[in-house]
């Protein structure tokens, strides 16, 4: 019964590690997934004097990768019912130029400042509109996100870590009569610690088999997906086969490093 509680104890806390890593992989592929969308739908306006090549504003910044005109087409149209023709030919002449510009990545506010003085070295262009006040508060949540959700698996980690080492020492001293006969008739540490290592991958691929069904359930539910389409953010939660990969991967080796640590441990008392 107690042999079983261990086991529970050592599964438990290596799902507890695998779970939270792909929780932390989740909110990485979000936020990346939102600044992307973020930068889709974000550009820089410009108003030049006259009228510019697309290809000129680009080649003013090298993230700069496109620019499109502003067409003020409609808004001379519901002037047209207002004013007479020829004051409307005249407006067109003196009306400045409008450019928005799309950028290779969502900048931060640094690189959003430097893009600004390189913009404003042009002589052509009069006015730039880079919508900083809010870029800077959402690229700050942005990365407040992350430090959050980085600082809370490494907690996790270091806590559950502690958890599986006295587990592993439990069994360690379970053991440790029949190890020490082993060792008085010369065999090899290895093999006086093969059920500790043995124990270790098999409550190790115990706790990846658990997790991968439960993501694989989470995706197949669709669950948290409806919650980020509303902000228009598509996230796939468990890629089978990388993020199974990934997490058989790291349980196995948490748990062989952290028993030969114990074993390192153990020989040096002897």
């Amino acid at each position: 019964m107690r042999s079983i509680k261990n086991h529970l104890s050592l599964i438990i806390a290596l799902f507890s590690i695998v779970f939270t890593m792909q929780i932390y992989i989740v909110i990485d592929r979000t936020v990346v997934a939102y600044e992307n969308d973020l930068n889709n739908n974000y550009s820089v306006v410009v108003v030049t004097k006259k009228k510019m090549e697309p290809k000129t504003l680009v080649s003013l910044s090298p993230t700069i990768t496109s620019a499109k005109e502003i067409s003020t087409k409609e808004v001379l149209t519901n002037l047209q019912s207002q004013m007479k023709q020829r004051h409307i030919d005249l407006l067109k002449l003196s009306l400045p130029h409008f450019y928005a510009l799309h950028l290779n990545h969502y900048p931060t506010p640094s690189e959003l400042q430097t893009l600004r003085k390189r913009l404003e070295r042009n002589a052509e262009i009069t006015r730039i509109e880079d919508f900083a006040k809010s870029h800077d508060t959402i690229y700050t949540l942005l990365l407040l996100y992350k430090s959050i959700s980085m600082l809370f698996a490494i907690g996790i980690f270091a806590v559950t870590s502690l958890l599986i080492i006295k587990e592993m020492r439990i069994w360690q001293f379970q053991h440790n009569e029949r190890m020490s006969i082993m060792a008085m008739f010369g065999a090899p540490v290895w093999m006086r610690s093969a059920v500790l290592f043995r124990l270790a991958i098999v409550d190790a691929i115990i706790a990846s088999l658990l997790a991968i069904a439960t993501f694989s359930y989470a995706d197949f539910t669709k669950v948290g997906s409806e919650q980020l389409r509303s902000i228009g953010v598509e996230v796939q939660i468990f890629e089978l086969v990388n993020d199974g990969m990934l997490i058989v991967a790291l349980a196995l080796s948490l748990s062989i490093i952290l028993a030969t640590l114990i074993v390192i441990g153990h020989k040096e008392e002897v």
